[in-house]
């Protein structure tokens, strides 16, 4: 307890799954929160369960007036933003043949421009008021390939590249920027994709023998959102079971 004591962050995409673990563990750790979600029902629902160091707002994270409206409430609402989540994102497979330039671009617009448009967004708050800490969702498919995933990947690479630049950039103002590269975790937005047969046939390829949750993910957000973290800068994490620790989850 008290690990976020002062902290004010931000949680893109934490209406549900690993999002609403973080808002979970944050606000248990003594951090204000605001959770920003397209999914509006969800989030103020989360919201009103957490209680008065939450807040929901609706978050289109590829909309850079969006964005600054989110980081302008809630700097007048709890103060500061000092610690961003950059969790929101979406997973659509495709063959390389088939699949279409508008689920390509889509892709990028959530998963990468949103990315990016959180970084800028937050960054005159942060080095204002004494720095900050940025936390990147990329993926395993950022560290590795998986078949039917190039364009997935291509925006979770990119991501984890985007990362080490602005710890470099950003680092002399007292930022940290970090990249979290989770494998298999059970959501709502994988289990999209094939339900329990997907889950089970997910735990087969992982040393560990099980898929991840979001209560496995969540700890390491808390410890790169903390001070704890104070040296950690630009560097990019696996919590995969094991995945990538020979090849890549499909390979």
């Amino acid at each position: 307890m008290g690990r976020l004591d002062g902290k004010v962050a931000i949680v893109t995409g934490g209406a549900q799954g690993q999002g609403a673990g973080i808002v979970r563990s944050f606000l248990a750790e003594g951090a204000k929160v605001v959770i920003a979600d397209i999914a509006k029902e969800e989030g103020q629902a989360l919201a009103d369960e957490l209680g008065a160091n939450t807040h929901f707002m609706a978050h289109d994270v590829s909309d850079e007036a969006s964005w600054t409206a989110l980081v302008e409430d809630t700097n007048t609402r709890f103060g500061p933003v000092n610690v961003l989540a950059n969790n929101a994102g979406i997973l659509r497979f495709g063959d390389i043949e088939r699949m279409g330039t508008d689920e390509v671009e889509l892709l990028w617009r959530i998963n990468q421009l949103g990315c990016f448009l959180g970084m800028q967004a937050v960054t005159r708050t942060m080095r204002k008021n004494g720095g900050g800490s940025i936390i990147n969702a990329s993926s395993v498919e950022g560290l590795a390939g998986m078949a039917g995933c190039t364009a997935y990947a291509a925006t979770k690479w990119a991501i984890r590249g985007m990362t080490k630049c602005a710890a470099m950039e950003l680092g002399p103002k007292g930022i940290r920027v970090n990249s979290v590269h989770p494998g298999m975790i059970d959501t709502p937005m994988t289990r999209v994709h094939g339900g329990d047969a997907a889950m089970e046939y997910g735990a087969s390829r992982v040393p560990l023998r099980r898929v991840g949750y979001p209560e496995d993910v969540a700890p390491l957000y808390v410890f790169l959102a903390s001070d704890e973290s104070g040296y950690i800068n630009g560097a990019e994490i696996a919590i995969d079971g094991g995945v990538t620790s020979t090849h890549a989850f499909g390979g």
